[in-house]
């Protein structure tokens, strides 16, 4: 199968400043993987599913301090991501050396769709109450009262 190209691009912005660069570092990173040889690939990948552990935490902090449950389905998704991704490493490590690139790929497809849904969505979410990512703090504490959001069918969670 041909491999998925991923750039940065316009395309891909949220309209959370801080929420885009960590974006653009994740596809530096998965772009960095990809042109690894196989054999060179394992401790850059670990390094990307770190960095992609944060990149989820970060936001669903965000989201708890705006107003989400917990178990939304917005973070029900990225622990999807994380069980596949940690399952990676363990094919690859039994020997399974080619894993990592198809998940690369995989990761290339999936991730425009999230960030223009979910990660768009929060990022709406994100300004409508006045939070401020960078300092993750709410201008107005008041604006969260109206909040009700949960799983399917809110802002953040469009069908799959």
């Amino acid at each position: 199968a041909p491999s998925i190209d991923l750039q940065w691009s316009v395309d891909l912005v949220t309209g959370d400043t801080r929420m885009d660069e960590t974006h653009a570092e994740f596809v530096e990173r998965l772009n960095q993987i990809k042109s690894l040889p196989q054999d060179q690939q394992l401790e850059p990948y670990r390094a990307f599913y770190q960095h992609t552990v944060d990149h989820f935490a970060q936001e669903e902090r965000w989201m708890l301090a705006t107003g989400f449950t917990a178990d939304n389905c917005h973070a029900s998704h990225h622990e999807t991501i994380l069980e596949t991704m940690r399952a990676v490493e363990e094919h690859y490590v039994q020997g399974d050396t080619d894993i990592i690139n198809r998940m690369m790929d995989a990761m290339a497809e999936w991730f425009p769709g999230h960030a223009n849904s979910m990660d768009r969505g929060l990022a709406f979410h994100l300004s409508e109450v006045g939070f401020d990512s960078s300092t993750a703090t709410v201008a107005d504490p008041s604006q969260l009262k109206n909040v009700v959001m949960s799983g399917r069918g809110s802002v953040t969670c469009p069908d799959e």
